[in-house]
């Protein structure tokens, strides 16, 4: 059984090639709603996590939706 690999919410917008103002026109929130949900997106709601979703063309299961530091624990507890 494989491991899902996932990404920041930042990382994935950045690799569909939108900045943040562009992204959050195109799901309809101000660009410091998303700036705050990529910092810590434990709280997205369903619609937004969806749109995030398909406008980055990412599924949801590769996502990280959480706080980036704890994203960032994660990632160096599994490289030690």
């Amino acid at each position: 059984m494989g491991t899902t690999i996932q990404i920041t919410l930042e990382a994935a917008r950045r690799n569909a090639g939108y900045s943040q103002a562009e992204a959050a026109k195109r799901i309809g929130v101000h660009y410091q709603t998303l700036a705050a949900l990529e910092k810590d997106s434990s709280k997205i709601g369903f619609s937004e996590m969806n749109d995030l979703s398909r406008l980055y063309h990412i599924p949801k299961n590769n996502i990280f939706f959480g706080n980036r530091n704890e994203f960032i624990r994660l990632l160096r507890s599994k490289v030690n």
